[in-house]
């Protein structure tokens, strides 16, 4: 009787030790463009897109799809040397953290508006912050943007760098320009940003579409299994 008891508070003191140690199913770092492209309305509307896409209900049921936690982190970024974390790593275990989440997200302040677009810089940096991170089985950059690199070196660049081995990339396409330019940003993301097995990129029909494109991409990303077979780009119904 003595050890059957024994045994069970065993069990019970090593159970909370067990839920801890489950992996880590993804690591996700969300990149949001604050060069002079975009202007106060569009930003507010990028940043509070995020923040709502974070706490829709069928976003937090792909989060807790599994009992292998996401963690997050989000950064903001333009030129060459302005990068700025809005959201340090967090571990999205519970349906508190996902809401506090999106509240940080949701509240931050931009840091920066008249520098120009550094995509290649930006991701070298998105890649630095994976040495914060918890291990886990997959890394994710979610590179949103409005434009091409127009400042130092490009994406192809960044990514000749070891660390990208173990990134993928993905990019949320917010198409603010006439049909012409669509084309050419379409095709930038396609041949210069997406990096990696399962790569993919969703288009956001301007800066109001945000909140919507990043739902569809966030269940895509976060859904176990994380990264899915490369598609197409979606397009917004209606």
């Amino acid at each position: 009787m003595v050890r059957i008891c024994i045994s069970a508070a065993l069990a019970l003191m090593l159970a909370p030790m067990a839920a801890q140690a489950a992996p880590c199913r993804l690591a996700l770092l969300l990149a949001l463009d604050v060069s002079s492209s975009v202007d106060p309305e569009e930003d507010r509307l990028q940043r509070g897109g995020l923040a709502a896409a974070l706490r829709a209900p069928s976003v937090a049921r792909a989060f807790f799809a599994s009992d292998a936690p996401v963690t997050i982190a989000a950064y903001e970024w333009s030129g060459e040397a302005h990068q700025q974390i809005v959201l340090d790593w967090t571990v999205i275990d519970h349906p508190a953290a996902l809401a506090r989440a999106a509240d940080v997200i949701g509240s931050s302040q931009r840091s920066e508006s008249s520098q120009p677009t550094a995509m290649g810089h930006a991701l070298r940096f998105g890649a630095t912050l994976f040495d914060g991170a918890p291990a886990c089985d997959a890394r994710v950059i979610d590179m949103a943007g409005d434009g091409q690199n127009n400042e130092g070196f490009g994406p192809q660049t960044a990514y000749r760098a070891a660390q990208f081995s173990e990134i993928t990339v993905n990019g949320l396409i917010v198409n603010a320009a006439d049909f012409e330019g669509e084309l050419g940003l379409i095709a930038f993301y396609k041949s210069q940003v997406l990096h990696g097995p399962g790569a993919f990129m969703v288009i956001a029909s301007g800066f109001a579409d945000f909140e919507r494109a990043m739902r569809v991409k966030l269940i895509r990303e976060v859904s176990p299994p994380a990264l899915g077979a490369k598609t197409q780009p979606e397009r917004p119904k209606g």
